[in-house]
Formats: structure tokens, C-alpha cells, sequence
């Protein structure tokens, strides 16, 4: 529940806008926080008074959206509070969005799914692909094992025949004679 009625807030900005008082004056009269009616001033001049309607539903916002905003607050000599005004959302978002942006660029942007994984078993022809991808996975890796043996055998090889180039036999081989 929001802390201010949409109709305390309408009166207030009314207020205001029809008589000689400042923000402070009627933030003191209603006895609010003069911050508050500062912000709601601006958000009537803003989008009028369908501002100060209360959302009833969780909104997504697409990637392209969010860089629309973090792109109209770097152009722009707006600041964060009103940027938030323009596109009706928290000044906190818009901080968070380009942070991540900054981090890690568009990707960051992107919906990721919520919640922990499902424990859920999966499907038979799900868990015959896992298991071809992990043989696949096990057989590359062995691969990879056996050409590393082979290379350090003929490393081996290789130094052996040189230093029976250099070196000669060496002495405890025994003539027979």
C-alpha cells in the first residue's frame, strides 16, 4: 500500500497550483515532507494527474527500453529524478541499469530468469541429449589425454636419440665377447 493516497496527492499539487503558497507553505499546511511535494509538483507538470495512480501490476521492461533511458540520461543535462519522472520509473532503477550496463554492456540489460532452477525431473529425451553431450565431453577430454601422452613420449624419444648422438652408449651396457 502506498504510504499517500492519490487524492491527497492531487489536492495537495491543487493546492498549489491555485493559490499564492510555495511548495514549503503547503508542505506545512498538509504537514508533509516539503521533498515530497516538491516531487509531486513535478511529476503533474510532468504526466498530469494520472501520475499518482498507484501501478497494479508488475511492469517488464524490455532491453531496448532500458538503454533508451540510460541513453536519454547520458545525452541529456536531465538529472536522475526527473529522467525518472519522464519514463515513470524509480531514480534507483536507472542507476542499477547503467551500472550493469557499464559492467557488462548490452547482455547485462537482458530479462534473466528468476528464481532457483527446477528440480523437476526431466523428460527422457532431455536426459538422452545430456548424455550424449557428456559422452561427446568425456571422449574429448580422453582425446585430449592420449595426444598429450603421445607427445610427451616422442618428447621422450627425441631426447634419447639426441643424446645418443652427442653421448655415445652409455657404459653399463656390457660387450660380449
Amino acid at each position: 500500500m502506498t504510504k499517500y493516497s492519490s487524492k491527497l496527492k492531487a489536492e495537495v499539487v491543487s493546492v498549489y497550483l491555485n493559490s499564492n503558497l510555495n511548495a514549503s507553505e503547503v508542505a506545512s499546511k498538509y504537514d508533509l515532507p516539503g521533498r515530497q511535494v516538491r516531487k509531486w509538483i513535478q511529476l503533474y507538470k510532468l504526466g498530469g494527474v494520472e501520475t499518482f495512480n498507484r501501478k497494479r501490476h508488475k511492469r517488464y521492461f524490455s532491453s531496448e527500453f532500458k538503454l533508451d533511458v540510460i541513453d536519454y540520461y547520458q545525452t541529456h543535462d536531465d538529472s536522475l529524478a526527473i529522467v525518472a519522472m519522464k519514463y515513470d520509473i524509480l531514480t534507483a532503477q536507472i542507476s542499477i541499469w547503467r551500472k550493469v550496463f557499464i559492467r557488462d554492456g548490452i547482455m547485462g540489460l537482458r530479462s534473466h530468469p528468476k528464481g532457483r532452477p527446477s528440480k523437476m525431473k526431466r523428460k527422457k529425451k532431455q536426459v538422452r541429449q545430456l548424455e550424449k553431450q557428456s559422452e561427446l565431453e568425456r571422449l574429448r577430454a580422453e582425446l585430449v589425454k592420449k595426444k598429450q601422452e603421445l607427445y610427451n613420449t616422442k618428447l621422450e624419444n627425441d631426447i634419447l636419440k639426441k643424446s645418443m648422438t652427442m653421448f655415445g652408449p652409455s657404459k653399463d651396457v656390457k660387450k660380449h665377447k
